[in-house]
């Protein structure tokens, strides 16, 4: 319905704004850079090693009450479950050797890292048990996930592997679908949509999880979608309009799609507004990423990629140009 309200034709000047555009993302990204580098990710189980669990929360199991009952140091908060029930988070990571018990404490160097997670976990579901009355074959354990360190090394290099492989496939892949200067604008924007998402992941301390890095490789490909649709309206703009400057060629592409822009991006937000506030904490952390990640996409679309292309200059007067009959090139 609302599609009749938009403007059969737009006229936005969006490379005029292409210089304030690049401050604002030379802002974002210092600020970013300075997030990561001080404060960091709020790594989860994935990343971090540890063990989360989650209770359901009663008249005896209470955030104070569990806190107290924690024999080592553990992080105790409440959330909403995603059958809005209220329950209790526990993460925690190992306990001393000494804790584990004299059996543990006979075991090599080797064999006790490999173990230290496992006889950590049943440390804490055995206090549990014993000051709760909690049983894990009842179901009183709405979550136990274990991660050792090792593997959540591997996971946390296999992750950031993945982003960059994909920002260097986009790389080839542009080269050879546009130029070397669309490679090098598209490449640009990517960079800078994870880059920001990162420092808004550190900013607002939401768990870093796989989950982010599934959220992340979305956005990559979202973000690529939609510069390439731009992208290709570009390419045929400047091969039929050729007497007309660059800067007025890619003003002209950009408003011929931004209403496929926003309206892809408004539907696709519907949904993940509708995954943020009813998924739960499990989903909360994947769809901010989202969500974030479609805005500064559609922004770095304009005033990244394409303001870079512009920059950068355009060539191509080795293809066949379809001249516009009656057309001068002084205007749109």
């Amino acid at each position: 319905m609302l599609i009749r309200f938009w403007p059969k034709k737009t006229n936005v000047r969006f490379m005029s704004l292409r210089f304030a555009g690049v401050v604002l993302s030379t802002l974002m990204i210092a600020a970013s850079a300075f997030l990561l580098g001080t404060r960091g990710l709020n790594f989860g189980v994935d990343f971090a090693g540890g063990t989360v669990m989650e209770l359901e929360k009663t008249d005896t199991v209470t955030v104070p009450a569990v806190r107290a009952a924690m024999p080592i140091n553990a992080e105790v908060n409440s959330a909403s479950g995603t059958d809005g029930r209220e329950i209790v988070v526990i993460k925690f990571g190992e306990a001393p050797a000494s804790m584990l018990g004299e059996e543990f404490q006979t075991l090599t160097p080797a064999q006790q890292a490999e173990r230290a997670s496992g006889a950590t976990n049943e440390l804490i579901v055995s206090t549990l048990e014993s000051e709760f009355g909690l049983s894990q074959p009842n179901g009183d354990f709405l979550r136990n996930d274990s991660v050792g360190p090792k593997v959540s090394k591997e996971l946390f290099t296999d992750g950031i592997t993945a982003l960059v492989v994909a920002l260097a496939m986009m790389l080839v892949y542009i080269w050879f679908r546009f130029q070397w200067q669309f490679s090098v604008g598209a490449i640009a924007a990517l960079a800078h949509d994870v880059i920001i998402t990162l420092g808004m992941f550190s900013l607002l301390w939401i768990e870093f999880n796989l989950t982010s890095i599934a959220a992340l490789l979305t956005i990559i490909g979202y973000s690529m979608n939609d510069t390439v649709v731009v992208f290709d309206r570009i390419r045929e703009d400047r091969r039929k309009y050729k007497k007309l400057p660059d800067r007025d060629v890619i003003d002209m592409s950009l408003n011929v799609t931004l209403s496929r822009t926003l309206l892809t991006s408004g539907t696709t937000l519907i949904s993940l507004f509708a995954i943020y506030f009813l998924g739960g904490p499990v989903l909360q952390g994947m769809s901010f990423a989202l969500i974030f990640g479609i805005f500064i996409g559609t922004y770095s679309s304009i005033f990244i990629a394409s303001a870079l292309v512009l920059s950068l200059g355009m060539d191509f007067t080795k293809k066949p140009v379809e001249e516009v009959q009656g057309f001068t090139g002084t205007g749109v």
